[in-house]
């Protein structure tokens, strides 16, 4: 493989529900690695993190979390990942809906409960997007998402005939975080989900780690999400966003575009996989507040740059459920740049998006 051709290689974002193929470290075999995606994920396949001679500083670390992916690429003197795991299995025990021992799993089995910092982080980063998305970003979803089969199981139930009755207890507005750092909730059949913003906010709590022992090039990677420092093997990270291609039986990849990221994150939301087949056809994964029921918009997929990927995954879900009208207000209002991909094949950049080519 000559020089160019490494060169060429990219980190390239893929959507949900696919086979991983990892080329790690050119000095290792090929690997494939074949799961079931989460709903509500971004997949990435990482391709051309060699081990050249320039390049052996760089460690790659990658696993298995919260049943996806995580890649965590950095440059040290020596293998960290011990103290990645560490942080993965903390968020997990606070945040995972899919562990019924989490500090979330406990919270939503009653009104009030204390919480650590993780959970502390996610939920004031959750209440600041919902304010700022008219309430159109809301971890409380949860039992919107379960009914529609999107929840644990992946199977609609017959809720969906009680979604205005659900309403009743869904909103992030009817609970609160007090100043001794218990969470009150006004009503006990309210349930967090922070599936939209939790695999985002733990690539920010690794790179947090990486910094704190010094660590300043890195990307961190999880289930899709991405979050940058410093610069990779060949300089700024280099990352392929996908084109959003409806394909219900097949995942079809086409790259839209080439972004170059340092020191911020990415995310991608998008309505054109993860579906669910009805009699009537198709519903989409983005449930809306407002409704409760799957709201299809005039934005395909939105792809946003924010300072973290906490931030970035939670706006990258407002944008699918507000429109591009609300997208909009958001990329003039917040400090994130992004890419909107409309129904009519249009693409939307607001200023600052770091498109590459």
């Amino acid at each position: 493989m000559t020089e160019q051709e490494l060169a060429g290689m990219i980190w390239n974002i893929k959507k949900i529900t696919i086979k991983l193929n990892c080329f790690f470290l050119r000095s290792r075999k090929q690997s494939l690695t074949s799961l079931f995606i989460p709903l509500t994920v971004v997949v990435l396949s990482l391709a051309g993190v060699t081990s050249c001679a320039k390049n052996k500083n760089y460690i790659s670390e990658e696993g298995l979390i919260w049943n996806t992916s995580f890649h965590v690429t950095y440059k040290g003197p020596e293998s960290l990942r011990d103290s990645v795991l560490k942080i993965l299995e903390e968020v997990g025990s606070s945040l995972s809906v899919f562990d019924k021992n989490s500090l979330v799993s406990k919270i939503n089995d009653t009104v009030a409960l204390p919480v650590d910092n993780h959970f502390m982080r996610v939920y004031q980063i959750s209440r600041r997007v919902c304010e700022q998305s008219n309430g159109m970003f809301d971890p409380t979803l949860s039992p919107l998402i379960t009914a529609w089969g999107f929840g644990p199981g992946h199977k609609a139930s017959a809720d969906t005939a009680r979604v205005d009755s659900i309403l009743q207890f869904v909103g992030l507005r009817k609970t609160n975080l007090s100043s001794d750092g218990t969470l009150v909730k006004e009503d006990p059949r309210i349930q967090f989900n922070f599936s939209a913003v939790a695999k985002g906010y733990a690539c920010d709590a690794v790179g947090d780690m990486l910094l704190h022992k010094g660590v300043e090039d890195w990307l961190v990677e999880i289930g899709g999400e991405v979050a940058t420092h410093g610069k990779g093997p060949r300089g700024d990270w280099t990352i392929s966003v996908d084109r959003p291609v409806f394909s219900p039986d097949k995942v079809v990849h086409e790259s839209q575009c080439i972004i170059k990221l340092s020191g911020n994150a990415v995310a991608t939301s998008g309505n054109y996989r993860n579906l669910m087949q009805t009699e009537g056809g198709y519903y989409g994964h983005t449930i809306s507040p407002a409704s409760g029921r799957p709201v299809q918009t005039d934005v395909i997929s939105a792809t946003v740059v924010a300072p973290t990927c906490a931030e970035a995954d939670a706006y990258a879900t407002a944008c699918m459920a507000m429109g591009s009208r609300g997208a909009k207000r958001i990329a003039d209002a917040c400090p994130v740049s992004m890419m909107l991909v409309l129904a009519d094949s249009t693409l939307w950049i607001s200023p600052g998006f770091p498109m590459a080519r």
